[in-house]
């Protein structure tokens, strides 16, 4: 019986040029007269940003949202764009595309510039959407995009704030902001069903602790909120807020690959598992956590999807 494929060994995403070659891939599945080169220059600066090239800005040096995180997110929302059109939405291929340079953006106010000499960019997490909007706003108008697709473009950003109802963004029209809810709905869908999600709550940790966000007293005391995070505002916002669009990630996996199943959604199933497991075992200490972590014996003793 052939193995049913994994979410994360699908795609290395923390590659930009082999995730970069399938986004592309994906989005010419999805539009018509979809021309790359623009994404191209979007993505190679978005890049250059992370890696501290880009001028004016040094390199990220948040552990947790960082240039993976970002590739991650924009291959969920190519996904997701893909499922829908499969679904019967269409899309002008101009908008669809603010839908991608929206996922590439909407961290990167976290990045520091070069004259930014105190402590990391996680300082900046509250918050950090509005400067991945101004930043995203500066370099638009610089490439002479449309001030249209550049105010779309914010409104789709602000559907990763994650206390933001998306009916309180001012949409010009009901297409961005259904690609708004795929933004949202890529940005978390990307991190829970992460490989290493349980692991790099950890370094989530250190980042709210650096920008002093007083929900976690400690790394464990996160931990055992996820699962409540999970149920009680993630899955309410993708369901509710984004109106169950991440539905529609099946029939891109179906197409694409051959299976019946969203692998997020599976992957995503199977961390909240791994979590409660681990959570069960090490009690209330973080060592135990992190030994088990580290040895990753967890494994098969969760359920089979």
């Amino acid at each position: 019986m052939t193995k049913e494929p994994v979410l994360y060994d699908l795609i290395d995403v923390s590659d930009p040029e082999i995730a970069l070659t399938e986004i592309k891939q994906i989005l010419a599945l999805s539009v018509e007269g979809y021309d790359p080169s623009k994404l191209e220059m979007v993505y190679g600066d978005v890049v250059m940003l992370f890696r501290g090239k880009y001028p004016g800005y040094q390199a990220s040096n948040t552990k947790y949202h960082d240039l993976e995180h970002t590739n991650s997110v924009v291959l969920a929302a190519a996904r997701l764009i893909h499922g829908c059109t499969l679904s019967g939405m269409t899309f002008r291929v101009d908008n669809l595309m603010l839908g991608v340079y929206a996922s590439l953006f909407h961290d990167v106010g976290l990045i520091q510039t070069k004259d930014d000499k105190v402590g990391s960019g996680a300082k900046y997490t509250v918050g950090h959407e509005q400067r991945s909007i101004l930043f995203m706003q500066k370099y638009m108008s610089q490439k002479d995009f449309p001030n249209q697709q550049i105010d779309d473009c914010s409104h789709l950003i602000m559907c990763t704030i994650l206390n933001l109802p998306p009916k309180e963004i001012p949409f010009r029209s009901n297409e961005i902001e259904t690609l708004g809810k795929i933004v949202g709905t890529a940005d978390l869908m990307a991190q829970i069903a992460d490989r290493y999600y349980i692991e790099k709550l950890l370094l989530l940790f250190q980042e709210f602790q650096e920008a002093g966000i007083p929900d976690f007293a400690t790394e464990l005391d996160l931990l055992k909120k996820t699962e409540g995070f999970y149920k009680n505002v993630a899955n309410q916002r993708l369901v509710h807020d984004f109106s169950g669009i991440f539905t529609n990630m099946r029939a891109h996996f179906k197409q694409r690959y051959g299976v019946e199943k969203d692998l997020y959604s599976v992957s995503i199933q199977k961390n909240i598992d791994y979590l409660r497991i681990l959570l069960a075992r090490a009690g209330d200490s973080i060592v135990s956590v992190r030994e088990t972590l580290r040895r990753n014996v967890l494994g098969d003793v969760l359920p089979k999807s």
